[in-house]
């Protein structure tokens, strides 16, 4: 793969780091013991006001399973941008034959080829 692709993937892989950690810390804040991992904001519970209390419990476990697949997106990108700097992206982790550049720019952060992916 060239130089220009490989610069355009990676422009489009760290422009959506940026959405995914945006969209994260809007709910989310980063832990700052594990690298790469994001704890949901437990709310506030106010005392005394029960139907407050049970809102914000829903909406704190309404967050958690989205946190989950926001933070596994990210991941994913992060791992991408690692192998950009290593120079092994875009080979792929199963057969080691090169990922098609149609689905690179699909899905940038793809680990396999679409052989391997069925």
């Amino acid at each position: 793969m060239d130089k220009e692709t490989i610069d355009r993937l990676q422009k489009t892989l760290q422009i959506k780091k940026e959405a995914l950690e945006k969209e994260l810390s809007r709910f989310a804040t980063k832990d700052p013991k594990l690298k790469g991992d994001w704890d949901t904001k437990y709310p506030r519970i106010p005392e005394g006001n029960l139907e407050e209390a049970a809102s914000e419990v829903e909406e704190y476990s309404t967050s958690l399973p989205i946190e989950h697949s926001l933070e596994l997106q990210l991941k994913g990108v992060n791992s991408a941008l690692e192998q950009i700097q290593k120079g092994t992206y875009g080979i792929c982790e199963a057969c080691g034959k090169e990922i098609s550049q149609e689905r690179l720019f699909a899905f940038p952060e793809a680990k396999t080829c679409e052989a391997c992916n069925q």
